[in-house]
C-alpha cells in the first residue's frame, strides 16, 4: 500500500511548464487536459477522422508484429476490437532500452494500460493500451545499460543506425546479471526472461518485443513498430509537405515563441524539415535549394526519389507524433515530462497536417522505499516531501533556522535595513549625490551581512557534521546516484523480490486523473 501519494503540483523538482499545464492556467493547452469526458469527445472526433481502411491496415500490421508472440486471450480480442469503429487506443512510447532500462519505462506502460481499462469501463466504447516501439532512434549509447542496486549492465553494438535494426552479437552481461539475481526469490524467472529476449541473433526489436510480451501480454497491451511501409505510406502527404514547405518549423513558432518567452526554453527546437533518411545510418535531411542532402552521406535525392519508398523516411522527435496519431485511433498519449512539453509546441502543426491532436497525461512517479528507510525519514525530523526537492538548498536553510546567531544577524540587517531607509528618506530633501552616498553605504553593509552569513553556515556545517552526512546518506538511499528512483534503477529490483504481484500493485496504485509521485513500501 502506497504510503504517501504528492500531487505534482507540489513538487519543487517538476517543471512550471506542467505544473501550469496540470492546472489549466494555459487557455491554449486547457482543451488537451485528461477528463473522463474530454476523451469520449476526443473519441468523437477521432471516429470522423480514422477510415475503416485505416483501422484494417493497422490490424494487418499490428497481426504481422505479433505473429512470432503466443498472444493472450486479452490481446487477441483486442486485436479484433480494433476493427470495430468504436475501438480506440491510449499510447505510450519509449525507446528500445536494454531489459527496459530505468523502471519507469514499466511504470508508464502500467498507466496507459490502467487509463484504457478505466475508459472501457466508464464508457460504451472500447479502448486498446498500445506501446509505440521507438525502432527508428539511433542512439545507441542512451539505450545501451541498465543499472541494479548492484550492477551495471551493458551490451556492444554498432551505433548511428535505426537501434531496432541491430542485431544482437554480444549477450554477455547475462552471466553477470545472472549471479546477482540467482538467489532472489523470482531471480529465476528475471534470468529466464533476459536470456529468453536478448538471444544473439535477434535484433533489439525482437528482444523488446519478447521482454515488452512477457510482462505485460495478461493485461492486453498491443506493441506497433513504426518501421513499416504499410504505416509509412500512410504518411506520404504530410513527408511531401514537411519536405517542401517546411511544415513543422512554421506552423510551430507560435508556440515556440510562447513557451520561450514564458518557460524560457523549449523542449526541442523544430529543424527546418523534421525527418530522417534511413539506410545503414539515421542521417538528417536537407535542402539545399535544388535537391534534398542527407547529411554526412555523400546522397542526394529528388523528391520524386525520396517519394520512391517511404520507408527510407524516418520522423524525428516531433514529428513522430504526427505520425503515431496518423496510423492510430488513438486518443491520449501518456509521457513523461519532456515528451509532453515537446508535444505542447506542435497543435497547430497537427492542425496543418488534419491529424487530432491527443489528450496529454504526464505520466505519475513512483518511488518505493525500504521499511528501515522510511522509519530513518520518520526519526530524522526531515519530512519526506523536504528529501524530494533541492536538498543542498533546504539543508542550508535548515542549519541557518536552527542557528541562534543567524537569527540574531537577521534582526540586526533588517534593524540596518530599516535605519538607512530613514537616512534615505532624510537625505532625499538635501542634494542627489548625498542620497546615492547613502545607498552606496546601505548596499556595503548589506553584502557585509551575506558574508557573515556564509561563514556562518560553514561553521555550522563543521559544528553539526555528523547530522548532515546521516542526512546526505539517507538521501542518497531515497535518490540512488543522485536520481530519482526512476530512473535510476531497472525494474529487476523490485521484481525480483515480489514478482508479478509488484506489477499488479504498481498498476492498483496508479492513477489515472491525477498526476501523482506515488512512495510505496517494498
Amino acid at each position: 500500500m502506497p504510503k504517501f501519494k504528492f500531487p505534482f503540483q507540489d513538487l519543487e523538482t517538476i517543471p512550471k511548464l506542467i505544473k501550469d499545464f496540470l492546472q489549466q492556467e494555459i487557455p491554449q493547452f486547457s482543451a488537451y487536459q485528461f477528463t473522463l469526458d474530454n476523451a469520449l469527445l476526443q473519441a468523437e472526433k477521432k471516429a470522423h477522422n480514422y477510415t475503416l481502411e485505416q483501422r484494417k491496415i493497422l490490424v494487418d500490421v499490428l497481426r504481422a508484429q505479433h505473429q512470432h508472440l503466443d498472444l493472450s486471450a486479452k490481446q487477441s480480442q483486442n486485436l479484433d476490437l480494433l476493427l470495430s469503429e468504436n475501438t480506440f487506443t491510449v499510447t505510450t512510447g519509449h525507446q528500445l532500452n536494454l531489459f527496459s532500462g530505468p523502471v519507469f519505462f514499466v511504470y508508464k506502460i502500467l498507466q496507459t494500460i490502467k487509463t484504457a481499462d478505466f475508459l472501457t469501463q466508464n464508457s460504451d466504447k472500447n479502448f486498446v493500451p498500445i506501446f509505440w516501439l521507438a525502432t527508428e532512434d539511433h542512439d545507441f549509447e542512451e539505450i545501451n545499460h541498465f543499472k541494479t542496486a548492484n550492477g551495471f549492465y551493458q551490451i556492444k553494438g554498432s551505433s548511428g543506425g535505426a537501434v531496432g535494426r541491430i542485431i544482437i552479437e554480444d549477450n554477455s552481461f547475462l552471466e553477470e546479471f545472472e549471479k546477482e539475481f540467482k538467489d532472489d526469490v523470482f531471480g529465476t524467472q528475471l534470468i529466464l526472461l533476459a536470456k529468453k529476449a536478448y538471444q544473439k541473433g535477434r535484433t533489439f526489436t525482437e528482444a523488446t518485443q519478447i521482454l515488452v510480451q512477457e510482462i505485460f501480454a495478461e493485461f492486453g497491451l498491443l506493441m506497433i513498430d513504426g518501421d513499416d511501409v504499410l504505416l509509412k505510406n500512410q504518411m506520404q502527404n504530410i513527408f511531401k509537405e514537411e519536405l517542401v514547405n517546411h511544415t513543422t518549423h512554421h506552423f510551430s513558432q507560435e508556440n515556440v515563441k510562447f513557451l520561450t518567452e514564458k518557460y524560457g526554453k523549449v523542449q526541442v527546437n523544430p529543424r527546418e524539415i523534421n525527418l530522417f533518411y534511413l539506410s545503414d545510418t539515421r542521417n538528417r535531411i536537407e535542402f539545399d535549394g535544388e535537391q534534398f542532402q542527407i547529411v554526412d552521406k555523400n546522397l542526394t535525392f529528388t523528391l520524386e526519389e525520396l517519394a520512391e519508398d517511404w520507408s527510407k523516411i524516418s520522423p524525428n522527435a516531433l514529428l513522430r507524433p504526427v505520425f503515431q496519431e496518423k496510423v492510430l485511433p488513438n486518443i491520449a498519449y501518456i509521457g513523461g515530462n519532456a515528451e509532453i512539453m515537446y508535444w505542447l509546441e506542435m497543435p497547430k502543426v497537427f492542425e496543418k497536417f488534419g491529424a487530432e491532436f491527443p489528450l496529454l497525461v504526464p505520466r505519475n512517479s513512483m518511488l518505493f522505499l525500504r521499511e528501515k528507510t522510511l522509519d530513518k525519514i520518520e526519526k530524522s525530523g526531515v519530512a519526506l516531501q523536504d528529501f524530494l526537492g533541492d536538498f543542498q538548498k533546504f539543508l542550508n536553510q535548515k542549519l541557518l533556522k536552527e542557528s541562534e546567531l543567524n537569527a540574531d544577524l537577521e534582526k540586526r540587517e533588517q534593524l540596518l535595513k530599516e535605519n538607512f531607509e530613514i537616512l534615505k528618506n532624510k537625505a532625499s530633501l538635501t542634494a542627489v549625490t548625498f542620497r546615492n552616498m547613502v545607498e552606496a553605504e546601505e548596499t556595503r553593509q548589506l553584502k557585509s551581512f551575506q558574508k557573515f552569513k556564509k561563514r556562518l553556515l560553514r561553521a555550522e556545517k563543521i559544528l553539526h557534521a555528523d547530522k548532515i552526512d546521516y542526512l546526505q546518506r539517507l538521501y542518497s538511499e531515497i535518490h540512488p546516484a543522485n536520481n530519482w528512483q526512476e530512473r535510476s534503477l531497472n525494474f529487476s529490483v523490485f521484481f525480483a523480490e515480489n514478482g508479478e504481484k509488484w506489477l499488479k500493485n504498481c498498476y492498483q496504485e496508479m492513477e489515472v486523473l491525477n498526476s501523482v509521485l506515488i512512495v510505496s513500501e517494498f
